[in-house]
């Protein structure tokens, strides 16, 4: 994996600094910063390929800074929070963030989550499209989703989506009507686990999926749940 560049946002320099050693052991260039307004400025002025973004921030807070970079970039982000409640946790999934460390938390897992982000990322850059089933293009009822273009196109109109979305959205159509638990999608869309993520994070992506292209999201069309066992898709 070529060398990436990271910014670590967090208030406590004893958490950058640790997590700052453990992402240059692996061989990222890492930048530190403690303010949530000096955040915002590196983010435009210079743009790093992953955030390690602290929820609770002097200046602009954490989830701010997020919602603000979501509606110009989809650089992925990875939420550091003292807050462990569910409810916490869907509101920066929600908001955008690729996953959700609580802290305490240990240094190790955090630098392997960030690199087994940046290399689904890297993966996704380098992907034309064809993936293993030979299927560049995958069309359904009014339904067009471009593995080549990763665009997803509604009738004639395209719908805007983060990358982990489209992800999710691909791998549910690329196998109909196969049901997949969150345990399953955390493993093969995230090369996660629910040991090292909240299953949350695939209710929360299911739900802003159907959000854009279920005439009801209550009644969905597309991405059918299957209850006490999770998701499927319907073609």
């Amino acid at each position: 994996m070529p060398t990436r560049r990271v910014l670590v946002v967090d208030d406590e320099p004893t958490v950058r600094d640790v997590v700052a050693q453990y992402l240059r052991r692996d061989g990222h260039d890492v930048v530190e910063i403690g303010d949530g307004d000096e955040a915002l400025r590196q983010l435009v002025a210079d743009p790093p390929d992953l955030v390690v973004l602290d929820q609770m921030l002097p200046g602009t807070d954490g989830l701010e800074i997020l919602r603000r970079l979501r509606t110009t970039s989809d650089v992925p982000v990875i939420m550091l929070t003292a807050l462990a409640e569910e409810g916490d946790r869907v509101t920066g999934l929600e908001a955008g963030a690729d996953d959700y460390v609580v802290k305490p938390f240990s240094p190790r897992e955090l630098a392997a989550r960030v690199n087994g982000v940046l290399r689904r990322a890297t993966t996704r850059e380098g992907d034309d499209g064809s993936g293993p089933t030979g299927q560049r293009v995958l069309e359904f009822d009014g339904l067009r989703i471009d593995r080549t273009a990763r665009e997803v196109h509604l009738g004639d109109t395209l719908v805007e989506m983060t990358p982990k979305e489209f992800d999710l959205l691909t791998f549910l159509a690329l196998s109909p009507r196969t049901v997949f638990s969150r345990a399953d999608l955390l493993r093969e869309v995230w090369q996660s686990s629910p040991d090292w993520q909240d299953p949350a994070t695939v209710t929360v992506h299911v739900r802003r999926i159907r959000n854009k292209i279920e005439a009801d999201p209550e009644s969905p069309r597309w991405i059918a749940t299957v209850w006490g066992v999770g998701y499927r898709f319907e073609p």
